[in-house]
């Protein structure tokens, strides 16, 4: 079988060029990026290495509790990332936000290893790391904007809320279309990212699979599981937060708290 082409140091030293060039462009129109691309690519570097050298020591144990451990501490820096997108520092969201990717992330990525590729165990390091990570990564986005949503209206229309609130309504009546909104908009950037599958832009996971010798069209396959599971995980997630978050911005007594 035809194996992937090596990248040698060099070779990502080259590549290094195209943030150069960004630099220079921040610096030439002071769009104050320069930091911002710097750490960037050294966290990006750092970290991705990290976790190839993790990698290596997860599949050589292949022990179902660190390999589920590996997931949830992937999972926790996730929600860490959507805590510090969301402008609101009053509530502390990150508990929900945590404990609601938690059990959607783990709820799909059992799905996708256990029942449709049905992987022999279904925890298989090699696997339910980069399937999980692929569900992780493209769910941080929804999350983030739904509950930012979310809040964003409370703020905007405390006025409207409280009001309703005064004659009699509930917080989940109060805030009822704030949650479907919030809910809608989390869902979109998936939705919209199906519409261009295979015609716009080849993804990740198909293109890696490609060059490194796969059948295109097995690697079409699980482009297309990846797609469906990525929409899925991004409904049940930010459905979760954004009900959890709003159980948190009202007191007992139905006050608005944001």
């Amino acid at each position: 079988m035809q194996t992937a082409t090596d990248i040698s140091m060099s070779g990502l030293l080259f590549a290094a060029v195209f943030i150069l060039l960004a630099g220079i462009v921040s610096l030439r129109l002071h769009l104050k990026l320069e930091k911002d691309l710097f750490w960037g690519t050294v966290r990006t570097i750092t970290q991705l290495f990290l976790m190839g050298y993790i990698l290596r020591f997860i599949f050589v144990l292949d022990t179902w509790y660190l390999i589920l451990l590996l997931y949830v501490v992937m999972i926790a820096f996730a929600a860490s990332i959507a805590k510090g997108r969301i402008k609101e520092k009053t509530l502390n969201v990150f508990l929900p936000t945590f404990l609601s990717m938690l059990l959607s992330y783990m709820v799909v990525t059992w799905f996708m290893t256990a029942v449709i590729v049905q992987v022999q165990p279904w925890w298989e390091a090699k696997y339910f790391i980069p399937l999980g990570g692929m569900v992780i990564g493209n769910s941080i986005s929804a999350v983030a904007i739904s509950v930012e949503r979310l809040l964003s209206d409370l703020r905007k229309r405390r006025a409207e809320v409280e009001l309703h609130l005064s004659l009699g309504a509930t917080a989940s009546q109060a805030s009822g279309d704030f949650f479907r909104g919030a809910v809608k908009a989390g869902m979109i950037p998936s939705i919209t990212a199906m519409m261009g599958v295979g015609l716009v832009w080849l993804p990740g996971m198909m293109t890696g699979q490609i060059i490194a010798g796969s059948d295109p069209l097995l690697a079409v396959r699980y482009q297309i599981m990846i797609m469906l599971m990525l929409v899925g995980s991004a409904t049940i997630a930010t459905i979760l937060v954004v009900y959890f978050v709003r159980q948190k911005c009202f007191a007992a007594d139905h006050r608005l708290l944001v």
